[in-house]
């Protein structure tokens, strides 16, 4: 009897015990805890879209897609299906299962894991979402005191609904409704009973199992619910056999990416979050940008095309896992259906594809299972490649294969263009493109290196690179605005420039090393000589050349205040070279980069109102009131300009000529009724621009920071480097519009070119994000210019002859070559150059303009 009073008593006190932990727990981790009001809310979350100018999607950012849903929406076969699979006493318990928890909580003293089950749904609910999903005692703790103030406060209806809205079912879909359109393309109420088992399936491991990913674990997982569905009587045995034959066949639906531009996809991202913080990401905002999708896919294609151009040269650097298929077939996988389940999991690569080398044929070929194919052969020729031995050197001939890599390697190949694969790698180089409509700045394309998922940075804008002679056409800008012309004779001769700061004496050279002694500033920069530039700064002075360079927008960065500045010495990334070219390829005006065009969340939020470049709108003040034929005059600086109502009808003539050429009026300058006149006939050839109002409305006007005259000698000299200098390769494109510089840092370590017509602009670069040279004859012309001829000749196909426009006061007269002068009548081997009217040089007596004795020169 005593043994029996004490225990009872020692039972009781045990109890007490236990209820004094529970409570002491409770009222230690209650504060914590969500309110039921807080859980009651079930957001509407929609990522943020982000589209071309011509609305094709660009892709979509935000870590969650739900639509939420009311229960007695939810069809009752589908609410069944999960029951079935996840809770099937829901309706019993008060929020856990006492057997359930019996097993995971010996589980966990046993081995310190909580990955065995007993989860109620209410649980699930608390945990996905509230309390975090740590394994311990004491998120078990907050998952049951969380479930009980549910059970408490929540009707078990109530708490299904919550649940069916909120529990996460993979590729970001959170709910059954959104997740019934991932995966289906379907409202709820048309689910079959073999779709709503796979959705009933995926709380288990939603990103590991679902149809998208991994449709063999999927089919396994939806049998499981089917059959539970039948034990619980929820569906028939004929029912269950009919969903089981069901092919599982599920891709994602929804708005899909139509364009490859993550770059620009991040820069959206960032940029709305700054304007409309984290809302923006799950509020349903839609952006449309100034990108092009045929230019954005043409700038991809180019770039990756160009740097694969560049690796090839450079040599094969080796497998990218040696002996991977042994380590595989170790862990039991010995199919190759098992093989490329694994290989499903390897991240991609650009335009590449992992595999393994499978076995080498008697002729070199090479057989390969390839990820997310099957086995296939690829041919010697597809394969051999010499080796990399340094960016100057490749290594010998390879015999076959086996000099290359080894049965049971993993290597990369990708789609040849003539068809089949061929053996690839991902490229150490790197690259960026940007291309911009110069009448406004628009960003129309930009790749930001070769692949995004294998590095984010931004190169075309976050990269402070060294642009070399990219940058001379800056500083021959300053000469025209400082006397001197494209005609003007410099000395090509050595030079030395004292820097007080070192303490020495800094010789700049040529890259050929030769000294070619007096030459015309025309025929400096079609052969890009750093001598004649540096003479050129020299003459001009740091501080306005500084100043004239500096209203083209560029950042200081790019300005130091040496005289290596002749030489692109200062670090600026692509996307600000391009916004200094736009200034050339414009007529003169300054406009600035931009990507967001329009804003859209229930309502208009945003829409930009960039500057434009409108060279119609300075027409002299005492011609605006007569709305006479030909009355254009084009005006410098501080000249009267036209009344607003005017400069801005103008402005959207300007515009809508060029994005829409068949709109455009022959005489642009007939009249103010001639823009009405222009605008219906736009309305009627081209309907679709009664989607874009801002066409119509008025425009700011980009501010003019060169002369007309200035800016169009600048280019046609450009144009002969095009023709007939280092960016010569550009005549394969068969234009005359094209004007461009090549570009080539200290020790080839940056290459360049950015080039333009009067209505597209790009800029690419390539270089090592670690600097270092690309190689000795890797220069702007070579490796950074095929990559802007193929975009140019994707972007510019059909496109007709867009020349910048010859301002009136240009004059074309001979000048005898070698003196630079007006050449004397009947001087046999004179040529013409262009001139403003007023900057004509004077006649030639036989001497250069360069100073005669002007062999070397000391600054000290």
């Amino acid at each position: 009897m005593k043994i029996c009073v004490l225990g009872v008593a020692g039972a009781t006190m045990g109890l007490i015990t236990l209820a004094m932990l529970i409570a002491g727990a409770y009222f230690y981790l209650a504060p914590g805890l969500p309110s039921v009001e807080d859980i009651r809310e079930v957001p509407l979350e929609i990522p943020l879209q982000a589209n071309t100018r011509d609305g094709r999607m660009i892709g979509e950012v935000g870590e969650r897609f739900r639509t939420p849903v009311d229960l007695e929406d939810v069809p009752e076969l589908l609410r069944n299906a999960f029951l079935a699979a996840e809770d099937d006493r829901f309706f019993e318990h008060p929020g856990y299962d006492y057997q359930g928890l019996a097993r995971a909580a010996i589980n966990l003293i046993l081995t310190q894991s909580a990955s065995q089950g007993g989860s109620t749904i209410t649980q699930q609910l608390a945990r996905e979402y509230y309390v975090g999903r740590e394994r311990t005692f004491v998120r078990k703790a907050r998952e049951l005191f969380l479930s009980r103030r549910l059970e408490r406060e929540l009707s078990k209806e109530e708490i299904l609904e919550l649940y069916l809205n909120k529990i996460f079912l993979g590729n970001r879909a959170y709910g059954v409704a959104a997740a019934a359109q991932v995966y289906f393309g379907k409202n709820l109420d048309e689910l079959n009973i073999a779709e709503s088992a796979t959705l009933a399936g995926l709380p288990k491991a939603p990103s590991a199992i679902n149809p998208v990913r991994n449709p063999r674990r999927a089919t396994n997982r939806r049998a499981y619910v089917l059959r539970r569905l039948r034990e619980l009587d929820f569906i028939s045995e004929a029912e269950r056999r009919e969903a089981l034959a069901v092919p599982m066949e599920s891709h994602l639906h929804g708005p899909r990416q139509e364009v490859g531009a993550p770059w620009v996809l991040e820069m959206v991202r960032k940029e709305s979050i700054a304007r409309y913080g984290t809302e923006a990401l799950t509020g349903g905002y839609r952006v449309t940008t100034t990108i092009d999708a045929r230019m954005q896919a043409a700038a991809e294609r180019a770039v990756r095309r160009g740097l694969r151009e560049y690796d090839r040269r450079h040599g094969y650097r080796g497998p990218v896992q040696a002996d991977l298929l042994r380590n595989l077939r170790a862990e039991g996988l010995r199919t190759d259906a098992e093989l490329l389940e694994h290989m499903d999991s390897l991240p991609p690569v650009a335009d590449a594809r992992p595999a393994l080398v499978m076995s080498f044929g008697e002729a070199g070929e090479v057989e390969v299972l390839v990820q997310g194919a099957a086995r296939s052969q690829l041919p010697w020729e597809r394969v051999r490649r010499r080796p990399y031995v340094s960016e100057n050197e490749v290594g010998p001939e390879p015999a076959g294969p086996e000099d290359m890599f080894a049965v049971g390697d993993l290597i990369l190949v990708r789609d040849a263009d003539e068809g089949g694969l061929e053996l690839t790698q991902r490229p150490e180089v790197q690259g960026a493109l940007v291309a911009i409509n110069p009448h406004d700045g628009g960003i129309v394309a930009l790749v930001g290196g070769y692949d995004f998922s294998h590095s984010k940075f931004n190169r075309a804008v976050d990269a402070l690179r060294q642009p070399g002679s990219v940058f001379k056409p800056f500083i021959y800008s300053a000469a025209l605005d400082h006397g001197l012309t494209a005609a003007t004779v410099v000395n090509d001769a050595p030079v030395a420039i004292y820097d007080p700061t070192t303490e020495s004496v800094w010789r700049p050279k040529n890259n050929s090393g030769r000294f070619n002694g007096p030459t015309r500033l025309r025929e400096a920069l079609v052969r890009s000589m750093n001598l004649v530039s540096v003479r050129v700064l020299q003459r001009v002075g740091l501080s306005d050349t500084i100043g004239h360079i500096g209203a083209f927008g560029l950042p200081d960065s790019s300005l130091p205040p040496t005289y290596s500045l002749a030489l692109g010495s200062g670090g600026v990334p692509p996307l600000q070279i391009a916004r200094g070219y736009a200034v050339l390829a414009n007529g003169g005006y300054r406009v600035e980069p931009w990507l967001i065009e329009r804003v859209e969340q229930e309502g208009l939020r945003y829409q930009a109102d960039a500057a434009v470049a409108c060279r119609y709108c300075e027409l002299k003040a005492e011609y605006v009131g007569t709305g006479s034929a030909g009355a254009a005059e084009w005006l410098n600086g501080g000249e009267p300009r036209m009344p607003t109502r005017l400069a801005h009808a103008y402005a959207r003539l300007d515009r809508l000529a060029a994005l829409y050429p068949a709109a455009g009026a022959e005489d642009p300058f007939d009249s103010f009724e001639s823009v009405a006149q222009m605008q219906a006939a736009t309305l009627q050839r081209n309907p679709d621009v009664t989607d874009r109002p801002e066409l119509f409305a008025d425009q700011k006007l980009a501010p003019r920071v060169v002369s007309a005259e200035n800016a169009y000698i600048v280019y046609d000299m450009m144009r002969d480097v095009v023709l007939r200098g280092t960016g010569r390769r550009a005549r394969a494109l068969g234009r005359e519009d094209l004007a461009g510089k090549t570009g080539t840092s200290n020790d080839n370590r940056d290459a360049w070119f950015s080039g333009f017509n009067g209505d597209l602009l790009a800029t690419v670069w390539v270089g090592f994000d670690q600097e270092r040279s690309l190689g000795r004859f890797e220069e702007g012309g070579r490796t950074a210019l095929p990559i802007w001829i193929y975009f140019m000749e994707e972007a510019l196909e059909g496109a007709p002859e867009a020349p910048l426009p010859r301002p009136r006061r240009i004059v074309s007269a001979r000048v005898s070559p070698e003196t630079g002068l007006l050449a004397p009548p009947g001087e046999a081997d004179a040529i013409f150059e262009l001139f403003r009217e007023d900057a004509l040089p004077g006649a030639s007596r036989g001497t250069s303009s360069a100073d005669a004795d002007e062999e070397e020169e000391e600054l000290f």
